[in-house]
């Protein structure tokens, strides 16, 4: 099997989930980002349900550089994951590097209340 960088990040994604599993409790905060906007979701994987999502493509975040959006859809989460009660998740990076927008989204996330 041929690596590129999109085979390469599926393994490391796969790697990541062998050992993080979302919980009611205590869901998986899932980071995904494209070229434009970088999307978020709290998952339970014991239901296999999404609880709640945010994306930099909503009204709410505004604008701004990428960065300071993934910072705004971090907070954005934190709020709806209050809203549900949640207030400890587990991060799960999506196979990214912990850097740059994927590090804004936690850092904002941790400013909107939430536990890692």
């Amino acid at each position: 099997m041929k690596r590129t960088k999109k085979t390469q990040r599926q393994r490391i994604r796969y790697r990541i989930r062998k050992r993080i599993k979302g919980t009611p409790q205590r869901p998986r905060l899932s980071v995904f980002k494209s070229n434009t906007s970088i999307y978020c979701q709290l998952i339970d994987d014991v239901e296999g349900v999404t609880l709640a999502a945010a994306s930099s493509r909503e009204a709410g975040v505004g604008s701004g550089t990428k960065t300071e959006q993934s910072a705004a859809v971090g907070k954005l989460i934190a709020e709806r994951a209050q809203a549900k009660d949640i207030d400890a998740v587990i991060f799960d990076r999506g196979g990214y590097r912990y850097h740059g927008r994927v590090k804004a989204l936690a850092d904002g996330a941790r400013e909107g209340g939430l536990k890692f």
